[in-house]
């Protein structure tokens, strides 16, 4: 979980329509989630959060490039934050990496939609945190879409075989006999 810097609440308050209402209210209580405009200073791509953990995590381990990523723990889906107007280029590339008819499921947040975002101090517990909070304006990169959609796809298949291994080699608790305890040797 991050904090976001003032630097992040100045870019991300601005895409709010009434900046200086979103920034008062985070000032009066800097926990309190906010409703955002996505499609104006970015869009905002929403995945199940079994895949956008993993997502997250291989976009981190492996450098890539990637903006603040946010975590609903209530609705258990992981927001990744791209430019704004990054919607053709995110399906064009999703296009040519799936090699499959289904391509992992998503949400794209753009013009006309809503995204609920984490105060800038988020705690413990709260609904809405950030697992990459907004410590500066983004700097536009166009492999954002690229990576996200590479390690996106990438999780999914990953957990799809994991799922099959699982199913295919179960553990050694669900092998245990009922009755015959539960330890030891």
């Amino acid at each position: 979980m991050q904090r976001m810097t003032t630097r992040g609440v100045d870019w991300l308050s601005a895409a709010a329509d009434d900046p200086v209402e979103c920034r008062a209210a985070w000032a009066e209580d800097p926990r309190a989630p906010y409703a955002l405009p996505a499609g104006r200073f970015f869009d905002v791509v929403t995945v199940e959060q079994r895949v956008g953990m993993e997502t997250f995590d291989q976009l981190l381990r492996r450098g890539l490039p990637f903006g603040p990523v946010v975590h609903d723990h209530k609705a258990r889906r992981v927001g990744f934050f791209l430019g704004a107007r990054s919607s053709g280029s995110f399906t064009h590339y999703l296009a040519q990496e799936a090699d499959t008819d289904a391509p992992p499921s998503y949400r794209y947040l753009g013009k006309g939609s809503v995204v609920v975002v984490p105060g800038p101090m988020p705690m413990a517990g709260d609904r809405y945190q950030w697992l990459r909070a907004p410590t500066r304006p983004p700097i536009a990169n166009p492999l954002r879409p690229v990576a996200l959609v590479t390690m996106l796809v990438a999780s999914a298949e990953l957990l799809v075989r994991v799922d099959r291994y699982g199913e295919r080699y179960p553990s050694a608790d669900a092998l245990a006999l009922p009755g015959s305890g539960s330890g030891g040797v």
